[in-house]
């Protein structure tokens, strides 16, 4: 096996890994909780915007370029999937198409960049001293990016099955699932509180 497909399958794996890495799983599934198929292009929007924001800090945490105290990390990522989840609450499915720029692409981006930093610890303890990281971080974000991008397909087809062929209302679905998020996340912050 090489070097690549170690730290992708790493990255596949940390991004799947539904005990340790369920913070992030629910993050992606806030974004995408007010989609279904059919918007599969506001999709791909959305978890690229998320990849570019993780791989920015991602990179930078792991050369050492810039440093945050994991416990504020802890603190933050759950704030960012109560926020998205929150913000979902109050979206009217009448304008979702008509903004060019969404606020979940914004915030997939910015969050993603608050997420970069937390998978950035776990990336710097498995390279530890190690000269040559370009490959590595290459592979461990593509492994994430393909991680993400299996956990939307579960996502909408679960939201196919509910929402075309059991006719359970799209508002419904998204206020259920946007509320259990919510809910996840403030726990989450309570228990990771950083003050």
């Amino acid at each position: 096996m090489s070097e690549f497909q170690l730290y992708f399958g790493l990255g596949k794996d940390h991004i799947l890994d539904y005990v340790n890495g369920y913070d992030h799983i629910l993050f992606v599934l806030a974004l995408c909780a007010v989609y279904l198929v059919r918007d599969w292009k506001k999709i791909l929007i959305l978890v690229t915007a998320f990849t570019i924001g993780h791989s920015i800090t991602l990179a930078l945490a792991t050369l050492e370029i810039i440093s945050v105290k994991t416990e504020l990390i802890e603190f933050l990522i759950p704030l960012t999937i109560f926020t998205t989840a929150v913000s979902n609450l109050f979206k009217k499915e009448e304008t979702m198409g008509k903004k060019n720029i969404q606020i979940n692409y914004v915030f997939a981006l910015f969050f993603g960049l608050i997420h970069g930093m937390g998978f950035s610890n776990y990336l710097r303890a498995l390279l530890g001293k190690s000269h040559s990281i370009l490959s590595p971080l290459l592979a461990f974000n593509l492994g994430l990016e393909f991680g993400q991008i299996i956990v939307v397909t579960l996502f909408l087809i679960i939201s196919y099955i509910l929402v075309d062929w059991l006719k359970v209302h799209r508002r419904d679905w998204k206020m259920i699932l946007s509320s259990a998020i919510a809910g996840i996340a403030f726990i989450l912050i309570k228990d990771r509180i950083y003050f």
